[in-house]
Parts: structure tokens; C-alpha cells; sequence
């Protein structure tokens, strides 16, 4: 009796040790690279709908369906490439994103090349397999140097999913709210306030800025004012990373236009939700 029942509490241990296990980021840097190989080898059409998540969304120029979108254009030409450098995952592995350098070109020929930043936020999907729910490119000058790798492992404990849906969406949803309002009363003060110590800022024509006090310069710089419309949001069961997108109009100097953005979201020891990353890309009219 007493043999059954130690294997019995073995296998409970055993059951909650795999349950506790933590996600590692080399899972979404993995999906990642196999994605632009996928791209290389099947074109960026076939390349895309080989990983949407069936709620994905790309701006086109406006946020759209990705599998729609995908599904009804003929196949695009051109060489697209691109290498994560920067990525981070949930502790429970619901959640992650993945970022870096692309570069596009009309052929392998071509010595005419386009160069700028992408954003990927990726979820897990039935299969627990990460799908690219959103994808989000800014163009900008040649780097100058190359990218330093930041792939840290989750640090947050894994959490059951919650018996409520739709709080987390509600939980980031309030924080983009107050973060919004915020800005339209000063974009200095609340970037003060919201951005991670070692956030990244993606802006049309610059290469990134990389840290709060220089993305700070940045935005004072070129007198940026933003007024920011939430479309979405989530966050990961175990609340260590969220994802959220949306337009916004922007002001710079005495310009003012329209661009979509997405914002990833990361918590502090304080609990606190913080700017890890943040990217906006013009509308084209």
C-alpha cells in the first residue's frame, strides 16, 4: 500500500514538475529562422500562410486579416530575408515576439536593396506550435553596425491559464488606455514613465533607438506629439509579456500623419507594465 502510494505522489510531482517547466527562447528564434527559410524556399506568399495564426494580422496598409490577405494575391517576387536579434518569450511559451533586420530585394540580381526592421508577435496555437499572430516592417537607411543579439530567458513563473478568457485582454487593454491618455497630455512624461530601462523604438527612416534615455532624446528632439488609438491586445497566462496595436496620429514638428503601431509590453518587479518595445509604420495613402 505504501508503494503505491509513493509512486503515486511520484508521478504528481513528476506531472507538476513538467507543468512548471519554463519556455525558452530559443523556441521563437527557432520559429523565426524557420519562417525566412520558408520565405527563401516557397516565396513570401506561400512563406506567410505556412505560419499565420488563423487571427494573424498584417497593415495593408490598414490592420487586415493575414490569412485573407495572403490567401487572395497572386504570389509576390522579390527576395525577402531577415534575422532575429532581438526576441523574448512568456514563461508559459502562450506568448512571444521576435525582431530584427530585413532586407528586401526585386531579385537576387537586384544590387538595389530596401533595408528596415521587422516586428513579429507569435502565439501558440491549438498544437502548442507558435503561429505569427501579427507582422509589422519599418524601413530605414543601411545599418551602419551590426545588431547586437538580446534573447533573454523568461524570469516569471509558470501559471495555470485563468479560468476567465477574456481578463488578461481586459488587464493590458486598461494599461493602453491610461497609456494613451497619457500621451496626449505629454509624450515626454509618459514615455518617461511607461518605457522599459532598455526599450526598443522603431521609427520610419531611423534605425532603431535602443534605450530609454535614448529614445527620450529622440522624442524631443523632433517635438514628437502622439495621439494613439488602441484596435487590440492580449497577454500571456502567466503575465510577463503582452502584445497590443492600433493607429495613431503623429505629430513631428509641424507634420502630422498617420501610422499604425504595435507596442510589446513587459512587467516589472513592481508589477508594473512597462514598454519593451514599440514601432510605428506610416499609412500610405
Amino acid at each position: 500500500m505504501k508503494t503505491i502510494i509513493a509512486s503515486s505522489l511520484l508521478i504528481i510531482c513528476l506531472s507538476g514538475m513538467v507543468f512548471a517547466q519554463k519556455a525558452q527562447v530559443k523556441t521563437v528564434v527557432d520559429a523565426d529562422e524557420t519562417f525566412d527559410k520558408t520565405v527563401a524556399r516557397k516565396g513570401i506568399k506561400d512563406g506567410f500562410l505556412s505560419v499565420l495564426d488563423d487571427e494573424g494580422v498584417v497593415f495593408k496598409p490598414n490592420a487586415v486579416n493575414a490569412k485573407e490577405f495572403y490567401s487572395t494575391i497572386d504570389k509576390q517576387p522579390g527576395n525577402l530575408t531577415w534575422q532575429p536579434k532581438f526576441a523574448r518569450i512568456s514563461a508559459n511559451g502562450d506568448l512571444a515576439f521576435s525582431t530584427g533586420p530585413y532586407t528586401y530585394q526585386n531579385s537576387k540580381a537586384d544590387t538595389d536593396k530596401v533595408y528596415g526592421h521587422y516586428v513579429s508577435v507569435w502565439r501558440t496555437s491549438g498544437d502548442s506550435k507558435l503561429k505569427l499572430l501579427i507582422n509589422l516592417g519599418v524601413q530605414h537607411p543601411e545599418p551602419e553596425q551590426q545588431e547586437v543579439l538580446d534573447c533573454k530567458e523568461p524570469e516569471a513563473e509558470v501559471t495555470p491559464p485563468s479560468k476567465d478568457p477574456f481578463k488578461n485582454k481586459r488587464i493590458i487593454l486598461a494599461t493602453e488606455e491610461q497609456f494613451n491618455h497619457s500621451l496626449t497630455l505629454s509624450a515626454m512624461a509618459t514615455y518617461k514613465e511607461f518605457l522599459d530601462e532598455d526599450a526598443h523604438y522603431y521609427f520610419p527612416g531611423f534605425e532603431p533607438f535602443v534605450g530609454k534615455d535614448k529614445i527620450m532624446k529622440f522624442v524631443n528632439n523632433e517635438a514628437i506629439s502622439i495621439v494613439a488609438k488602441t484596435t487590440s491586445a492580449g497577454r500571456s497566462a502567466s503575465s510577463d509579456l503582452a502584445y497590443s496595436y492600433g493607429v495613431a496620429q503623429i505629430k513631428k514638428g509641424n507634420i502630422t500623419a498617420d501610422y499604425n503601431y504595435v507596442r510589446i509590453w513587459d512587467m516589472d518587479s513592481q508589477h508594473r507594465w512597462n514598454i519593451l518595445l514599440e514601432v510605428f509604420s506610416s499609412v500610405e495613402k
